[in-house]
């Protein structure tokens, strides 16, 4: 896992896991098969970005969060070792080529999107990889780089020659010297020439972690323009997390010290996101995460539709609470206002980062017999259950419908009406769920 796919900006809804509910299927969802190259954050992406979620993570001893794949015990392979990114080493060529062949034996796909727990560009045999896909008549996406790994422009060239027509790239700064310091880059000047060459010649999507003092205001600007001017397709703004609040779970606060680097609240991350937005919007893609899009309203649209909304609360019939997170909170609660259905939230900005520790925190006074809590909660059923109930109420303890919106990530390849018919199916189904095990409204 990476600093554009990390927790740090982790799908932030009630949940938004991307294993979880099917996206609508357009010109912009055409099938592309994953292969994982496996590696790990520090050792196969030339080392940590100051910013990386996984720097000062101690994984000699990891002890299990507990999750919903969790079975009778807690712990997993999930919330033990994919959690904290504990792949190993690389997998040699013979078996990325294996996935594929595997894939292909029994599905279609129109490309391949490469990624890796580490950086892609760091890939021994990556131009081998590429030039094995494009014998098959296959597009590639190289899923993440910082372009760091990247010897020179000509190594950049060669992968477009196989087949690369889309890349996703962990820009920061156009500014070497503060690419060089935050994102370790020995090599900045290269890592911004093989940028160039990417833009000019396939579709990039650029990945910006705002640092505050550091990377936004003036500096922010400076690097969109030259990404207009490079030929980028798109720029993701990212919140930066630094304290167990914003979702570093792994015990690994803070990242940096320094007040003056401490993130933007949610307000003014989501500000930043809009005026930067309305400066650079005719030109190219602007959206953010967790928050948000300008040209969607995602996450939680409908939230801005009180037409829709009117509709989706006369068919609550039975009430619930449903646990969430700060950013989830605001939106939640407006739609569901004057409803049967009371939000709580816990001091964690992203829902899906919850954990045992966050439910412990929760006045047991504000729930209802029946509690949802997010499905990509890491926290084992069985203790969110005794934890919310051990007042001795015997309330239900629930996980919630598996995708509720999209963030920025996602949003951005997506329109508004879609986005819209999304939220509505997943609210459906969200108030079906809570129809059938609330407790039924008192006429």
């Amino acid at each position: 896992m990476n600093n554009i796919d990390n927790m740090s900006n982790f799908d932030f809804g009630f949940s938004e896991d991307n294993l979880g509910k099917k996206l609508p299927q357009n010109k912009n969802y055409d099938k592309s098969l994953l292969v994982d190259l496996k590696g790990e954050p520090g050792k196969n992406c030339g080392g940590f970005c100051k910013f990386c979620y996984f720097r000062k993570v101690n994984n000699s001893n990891p002890v299990p969060l507990g999750c919903k794949n969790c079975t009778f015990q807690i712990g997993c392979d999930y919330c033990t070792n994919s959690i904290r990114e504990i792949n190993g080493d690389f997998i040699p060529l013979p078996f990325a080529i294996q996935q594929i062949q595997n894939a292909l034996f029994f599905e279609e796909y129109h490309k391949i999107n490469i990624t890796s727990g580490g950086d892609v560009s760091f890939y021994p045999q990556l131009a081998e990889l590429c030039d094995y896909i494009k014998q098959l008549n296959l597009k590639i996406h190289l899923g993440y780089t910082s372009g760091k790994g990247f010897k020179s422009v000509e190594t950049v060239k060669q992968l477009i020659n196989c087949g690369v027509d889309e890349t996703t790239f962990s820009v920061f700064s156009t500014n070497p010297k503060i690419r060089e310091e935050w994102l370790n880059d020995p090599n900045a000047e290269n890592s911004l020439n093989c940028l160039k060459y990417l833009c000019k010649y396939c579709e990039v999507h650029c990945a910006i972690i705002l640092v505050p003092n550091v990377n936004d205001g003036e500096e922010l600007k400076k690097t969109i323009n030259d990404l207009i001017e490079w030929g980028a397709h798109a720029v993701i703004l990212m919140r930066f997390a630094n304290r167990t609040k914003h979702g570093l779970i792994l015990e690994n606060e803070p990242l940096i010290e320094g007040e003056e680097f401490e993130p933007h609240d949610i307000e003014a991350f989501k500000n930043i996101v809009k005026e930067t937005y309305e400066e650079f919007g005719d030109k190219i893609r602007i959206t953010g995460t967790p928050l948000y899009d300008p040209l969607t309203n995602a996450p939680f649209a409908i939230a801005y539709e009180e037409d829709l909304l009117i509709k989706l609360r006369e068919k609550i019939k039975s009430e619930a609470t449903i646990i969430t997170g700060n950013i989830s909170y605001i939106y939640l609660n407006k739609i569901f206002k004057d409803t049967p259905i009371n939000i709580v939230k816990v001091n964690k900005d992203i829902s899906d980062l919850i954990t045992s520790k966050d439910l412990e925190t929760v006045n047991l006074d504000n729930l209802t017999d029946t509690v949802f809590i997010p499905p990509m909660a890491f926290v084992h059923d069985r203790a969110a259950e005794e934890i919310l109930n051990r007042d001795g109420k015997g309330r239900i303890v629930l996980r919630g419908v598996d995708k509720l919106t999209v963030d920025g990530e996602v949003s951005g390849t997506m329109t508004k009406e879609e986005v819209l018919n999304f939220e509505l199916d997943a609210f459906n189904e969200l108030i079906e769920k809570i129809n059938f095990f609330g407790a039924p409204c008192k006429k």
